[in-house]
């Protein structure tokens, strides 16, 4: 059994993560501290386990195997390498941290540690991004020269109950956070882009501030590659009625998937002329484990979770490139980032 202490309860995701563990036949929780003592202690007790108030003491636990991290983004490279120094297997909410240098410190003391880390990435493990891996390994699309991924929701929009709208207060806390939108729900499509197209030379994002809060809330960052291949990225806190999209197009080919209707389509040359004519729906395979899953399978095999750390790498140097270039108003090269 894999004895997991929660670090936290701020991002929004975290009972979801503790219920995952709960689940789990493999794994239990056995503690929790949080950088908010009355939060913790109130989903300590919930649980029925034992709270921390100060997390080196926690670490030095001999009880705990792993670490499920959901601080605030900023505390994210002190909580990790303190961990890993410590010993503890660390699952950890997307992104590692806001920049390459506090991102490369972490991988540093994880790797010294040899201890597992896996990032949670979940729509690498989707039907609709194999199916998509599939077609593009086919070559059924020729030259890939445009991605367009978007994903946004209402979450800032005002309700009746709420100024904030449904997503919580500090989510809008640009010191926690590191941003808003993009770097918070863009982190999906964005490493999805990296995935279909791989690591661009440049980034050129601009943001909006619909609400007018200290992040943003409507976001696009535009990935320019070598060969003239772009990627966009778009992600938002107010759109209501926003599908997820996912457009892929080539010389030869397109696919479109959209959650509106769950349907991946595909139009190419590749397979001779009725296919050249009609859009045809693909089946979508059986997805993947979750990434928590695969965290638990990488501790009891001793395997190294090599292609999530990577896309976790690059969306950290993806996203903090879009913070630069929103701030700056020009586009920034990947190789100027501070490592």
């Amino acid at each position: 059994m894999i004895r997991v202490a929660m670090l936290s309860f701020w991002h929004v995701h975290a009972r979801d993560y503790a219920k995952q563990v709960t689940e789990h036949p493999g794994t239990e929780i056995v503690a929790v501290w949080d950088e908010q003592p009355e939060r913790g202690r109130k989903e300590a007790e919930a649980r029925g386990v034992r709270f921390y108030d100060e997390l080196s003491e926690l670490l030095a636990q001999k009880d705990i195997d792993g670490v499920i991290v959901d601080t605030p983004t900023h505390m994210h490279r002190d909580v990790m390498v303190a961990a890993a120094k410590a010993g503890k297997h660390i699952f950890t909410e997307k992104v590692v941290a806001t920049t390459l240098k506090e991102c490369n410190e972490i991988l540093a003391a994880v790797e010294e540690a040899g201890v597992k880390l896996t990032v949670s990435l979940p729509r690498l493990n989707h039907s609709y991004t194999l199916a998509v891996q599939e077609i593009l390994a086919q070559g059924l699309l020729g030259d890939i020269t445009l991605v367009r991924n978007r994903l946004s929701h209402n979450g800032a929009i005002p309700t009746a109950n709420s100024a904030y709208g449904w997503l919580p207060a500090h989510f809008y806390n640009a010191e926690q956070c590191g941003g808003g939108a993009m770097i918070d729900l863009g982190c999906h499509p964005m490493y999805l882009a990296r995935l279909f197209l791989g690591v661009p030379e440049s980034v050129t994002a601009n943001y909006g501030y619909v609400t007018g809060r200290e992040v943003e809330d409507n976001a696009v960052s535009v990935l320019r590659y070598p060969n003239g291949a772009l990627a966009i990225v778009e992600a938002g806190f107010v759109n209501r009625f926003s599908p997820f999209v996912v457009e892929v197009h080539g010389t030869e080919g397109s696919l479109l998937y959209s959650t509106h209707d769950n349907k991946l389509l595909l139009r190419t040359s590749k397979l001779g002329e009725e296919a050249s004519k009609e859009w045809t729906v693909q089946e979508l395979p059986a997805e993947k484990p979750s990434a928590f899953k695969q965290w638990v399978a990488h501790i009891e095999q001793g395997t190294t979770a090599t292609e999530n750390i990577e896309l976790a790498l690059d969306l950290t140097r993806l996203m903090e490139a879009s913070n630069l270039s929103a701030s700056s108003g020009g586009a920034i090269k990947l190789s100027d980032l501070k490592r």
